[in-house]
């Protein structure tokens, strides 16, 4: 490896060691970006803390349109998919907390 490729983040493709705390610090990029360093542009990162943010308002939404539609619309059916999204929402925050935890910019 050369001089230049130690400021890059590492790949697994790399090698089989585990990542360190410091690539993720420094942010992997996205694998699932077909244009990724396409005419020079710079790999895409996550925008983790953009989805804490939704996953929060969905969370809060899904819960308050699901009691309202069981309260005025007496629809029973409509409030339980809402509940259980809400419910895929929590999971979705819980995974990317950790992400950031992890020491993940975004």
């Amino acid at each position: 490896m050369t001089s230049e490729d130690d400021d890059r983040p590492r790949t697994q493709a790399d090698d089989d060691r585990p990542r360190t705390r410091a690539d993720y610090e420094r942010g992997l990029p996205d694998y699932h970006d077909p244009t990724a360093g396409w005419a020079g542009a710079a790999p895409t990162y996550s925008a983790l803390t953009l989805r804490l943010w939704l996953a929060s308002i969905g969370i809060v939404l899904s819960i308050v349109v699901g009691v309202l539609w069981i309260v005025v619309a007496d629809m029973i059916w409509p409030a339980i998919l809402l509940f259980v999204l809400a419910a895929v929402l929590v999971v979705d925050l819980a995974w990317v907390a950790h992400r950031k935890r992890r020491g993940e910019p975004g």
